[in-house]
């Protein structure tokens, strides 16, 4: 039904710079600047906080997976020439 390839994304910006980020499919925090390394170091290692986010794919993504589905997927028009980029 689609819910196996659903993906937990939680980024961390300032000032519009990414600085970390958690990914569901990586399974930890991410620093991207020295003090986003500093800040994913200490959550990957606190593991009340491991738990909470890897279980946000579950608890929110796939929960909320169905709710759009009517809209989105069924939906769909098959592509034809005069709509179709030459």
């Amino acid at each position: 039904n689609g819910t196996e390839k659903v993906r937990f994304v939680d980024r961390y910006i300032y000032n519009r710079l990414q600085y970390a980020m958690f990914d569901s499919d990586v399974g930890h925090y991410v620093g991207f600047t020295p003090f986003g390394e500093r800040v994913a170091k200490g959550w990957n290692s606190d593991p009340a906080i491991m738990e909470y986010k890897r279980a946000q794919v579950d608890r929110y993504c796939r929960h909320n997976y169905g709710v759009p589905r009517p809209f989105s997927v069924e939906r769909r028009v098959p592509p034809s020439p005069s709509h179709s980029i030459p």
